[in-house]
């Protein structure tokens, strides 16, 4: 759990500077920033993800599309979310492989929407961690 509980704590940092930027007033320059940290915290929340499926429910998974899929056949996302993850994962390997001006603008337009997806995934993750390690009594090591 240690583990899965420090990548909740990044993805949860990663999260507020994307959310942050979003408050921001539209440059290209707010644009770019806004760019690089969706792009962080996707990275951040996919992983976190994996190793939430790994964690809490036995299922290993090695790349965001199959975490997202996964994450759909547990009930941690409906099939509409699921297709928005697939597409904000091939927006994000648009983002870090090409620079054009406009698929930079219209994935621009897409974080916001991204970041609400981004925070309600995490935000069940967080929540099912939170009760299912209720149900676990502290080992010896943790009481002392």
């Amino acid at each position: 759990m240690e583990k899965l509980e420090r990548k909740l704590r990044e993805t949860e940092r990663a999260l507020k500077t994307l959310e942050d930027i979003l408050k921001e007033h539209y440059s290209t320059i707010v644009r770019d920033a806004t760019i690089q940290r969706f792009e962080y915290t996707f990275e951040s929340l996919w992983k976190t993800l994996k190793e939430y499926l790994r964690e809490q429910e036995g299922i290993v998974c090695n790349s965001p599309k199959s975490c997202f899929r996964e994450a759909l056949s547990v009930g941690l996302l409906n099939e509409e979310q699921t297709l928005m993850c697939l597409e904000m994962t091939d927006d994000r390997n648009l983002t870090s492989h090409t620079y054009l001006e406009e698929v930079t603008e219209k994935i621009y337009r897409k974080v916001k929407d991204y970041y609400k997806l981004m925070r309600s995934i995490f935000d069940k993750i967080k929540e099912n961690s939170k009760n299912r390690l209720q149900h676990f009594p502290p080992n010896r090591e943790e009481q002392r």
